[in-house]
């Protein structure tokens, strides 16, 4: 069963979802993020994707004082992302209970300090994000394109003991068009051993299905459920019915 990833993404402390990262386009779904981490545990999930959207902005992590909340009133365990940039953000970020974070800029901007810190503290711990708009990685809660191209950004850390990667294609997160299968078959089939995990443009059940049937490892998803159109009892039925 692929792994699934809810996502809660933060804005002055409440669970919102931007629109191709659009900070125009912000919709907030709860006030309160906690209350919401909290559901996600009683559905069942284990995983919870935390972005720090308030953190990609300002260069530095924001809150963190969410991030510590949720660790301490869940067993979740939460990858958290968004504005990790020095070594006071990591230490932040695992401090307040994180068991692992999603670093992308970093890797663009200052690889030494990427690699130092998949040395430190463990590539079951790092997650790379690689955000991607027309093919090239985007950095700075996507303010910015960068002129890595996609593969060769990828390959440059796999090769040194990446083994978690988060992919989003930019121009389809918060549209609810689909995912970008394509582009993840072309990742998988280049690093068949990758733990890959898909976001942007989940808007179903079957779309999670059909990232299965392409052999991506996991999938992160936050507006398709937030809006009501994925079907969490199905979900775990199937998820129940592959395990017996």
């Amino acid at each position: 069963m692929i792994e699934l990833i809810p996502a809660i993404d933060l804005i002055n402390g409440k669970c919102v979802r931007l629109t191709k990262g659009d900070y125009e386009q912000k919709k907030i779904y709860n006030e309160n993020p906690v209350e919401v981490a909290c559901e996600f545990e009683r559905l069942g999930f284990e995983r919870l994707h935390v972005v720090d959207l308030d953190g990609a902005k300002s260069q530095h992590v924001v809150n963190i004082d969410v991030l510590r909340e949720i660790t301490s009133k869940t067993s979740l365990k939460v990858d958290f992302g968004g504005g990790i940039k020095t070594n006071d953000d990591i230490e932040k970020a695992f401090t307040n209970g994180a068991s692992m974070v999603t670093v992308g800029s970093i890797a663009v901007k200052q690889p030494e300090l990427f690699l130092d810190w998949l040395d430190e503290y463990g590539a079951e711990r790092m997650i790379l994000g690689a955000d991607v708009r027309n093919g090239m990685i985007s950095v700075n809660g996507w303010k910015e394109d960068s002129t890595e191209s996609l593969l060769p950004f990828l390959r440059k850390y796999i090769i040194k003991g990446v083994k978690n990667v988060l992919c989003t294609e930019i121009s389809k997160d918060g549209t609810l068009t689909g995912p970008a299968i394509a582009l993840y078959q072309e990742i998988m089939q280049e690093y068949p051993t990758l733990h890959l995990i898909a976001s942007g443009g989940v808007s179903s059940n079957e779309d999670i299905s059909a990232l299965e049937q392409a052999g991506i490892p996991a999938v992160v998803f936050g507006k398709a459920f937030y809006e009501g159109r994925i079907d969490i009892d199905k979900l775990n039925l199937q998820n129940k019915e592959q395990h017996e």
